[in-house]
């Protein structure tokens, strides 16, 4: 197994490494980061554009300037028995699962989990545990978004982490 982050403020890369002597494989974890979508969309102040529902893409809250801007460290780790744990930490930023679906502030609300690009789930906490990924090469990219489910943006970037595993064959 191997996992390997991406990131690019600062152009910080990280890749999980097999500890030589005890055989465990140490932590990775993958600091904030932008990373444009080519959606084009970002907002000023607090409103937002786009709206959306299923799949499609709600929109942008855009970190007001001044404002300390959240940041996402996502830490993936396999587990003892099967799967992976994930461990998702802010700063600037409150897991609010309670004010869900409501009116969105730029320091809470929720993540959103992404798999090879494809949105798996919400993220209402800092843990999440993946119970199985098949073999290959895995993209997984945690997004703050708002209680209204827009994506949280700095400077129209998303506010994401983002790594990749390598899950062998068995």
């Amino acid at each position: 197994m191997d996992v390997k982050g991406e990131g690019q403020v600062g152009q910080h890369h990280d890749s999980m490494n097999h500890d030589a002597d005890q055989g465990k494989p140490r932590g990775m974890e993958e600091e904030h980061h932008n990373e444009a979508h080519g959606d084009g969309h970002s907002t000023d102040d607090l409103s937002q554009t786009g709206h959306g529902h299923g799949g499609m893409h709600h929109g942008s809250l855009e970190i007001p300037e001044g404002q300390p801007v959240p940041q996402v460290t996502l830490t993936v780790e396999p587990d003892s028995m099967a799967g992976w744990n994930l461990q998702v930490e802010t700063t600037n930023f409150a897991f609010a699962p309670e004010r869900v679906n409501q009116e969105s502030v730029a320091t809470e609300g929720h993540a959103h989990l992404f798999i090879n690009g494809e949105k798996i789930t919400r993220l209402y906490g800092a843990w999440h545990y993946l119970p199985s990924l098949p073999a290959g090469e895995h993209e997984l990219r945690v997004e703050l978004n708002g209680n209204g489910h827009e994506t949280l943006t700095a400077e129209g970037l998303p506010i994401e982490a983002t790594v990749n595993i390598e899950v062998p064959a068995p």
